[in-house]
């Protein structure tokens, strides 16, 4: 009776182990790494797909962003099945030895599968920058120009017009001489002889 417990629980365990043995284990599809560059360019690559795969990787760097996208079949690359998470921590490891993780290289190959067929490589097939930090870097270099040529000039000093004086119309010299001798012939005969030039000075200037 014995006997038949402990093959039972032989029986048992063996069984366990074989179904852990068959369990797959977890897919890293739609995983993130983040990493930096050698030029200090901060990243993001994150993989989709199943048998053929999709590596998408985006950066930033210095108020720009670049991105670019690989494919492969990396399942074909035994090391892979067994442990796809370290397959793309050396991914990401060999990308942080570059100063540009797109311009950089081409293709992407793990350690671990240095041998495996050309399928299973990473192949880059798309490259570019995102379409609003081109907007972006457009409207800095507007504000910096407008900002350089506003303090180039100087401001404009309002000129005071001179005011408009009225215009005065001269005497004429007739009149003003029939107005004088009107009034010297005044002036002898209403005042003393010692005032006359005074008197007509006066009376002049009342006679307008």
């Amino acid at each position: 009776m014995k006997s038949f417990a402990l093959l039972f629980l032989v029986v048992i365990c063996g069984m366990g182990g074989l179904g852990q043995k068959l369990k797959p284990k977890k897919r890293s599809n739609g995983e993130e790494i983040n990493f930096r560059t050698k030029t200090k360019d901060v990243c993001t690559m994150s993989m989709s797909g199943d048998e053929e795969m999709k590596l998408r990787i985006e950066c930033k760097s210095r108020g720009m962003s670049y991105w670019c996208e690989f494919t492969g079949k990396p399942s074909v690359c035994r090391a892979f099945r067994n442990n796809p998470k370290i397959y793309w921590n050396q991914i990401a490891m060999e990308l942080r030895k570059l100063p540009h993780a797109c311009e950089s290289t081409q293709v992407l190959k793990a350690t671990m599968c240095q041998k495996a067929p050309t399928e299973a490589f990473m192949m880059q097939v798309a490259a570019g920058m995102e379409p609003e930090d081109l907007v972006n870097q457009d409207k800095s270099v507007q504000k910096i120009s407008t900002s350089m040529r506003g303090a180039g000039e100087n401001p404009v000093k309002k000129i005071r017009k001179p005011p408009i004086l009225p215009l005065v119309k001269p005497t004429q010299h007739g009149q003003g001489s029939e107005n004088e001798t009107e009034a010297m012939k005044l002036a002898r005969e209403h005042c003393w002889e010692s005032l006359h030039g005074f008197c007509s000075y006066i009376i002049g200037i009342f006679r307008g």
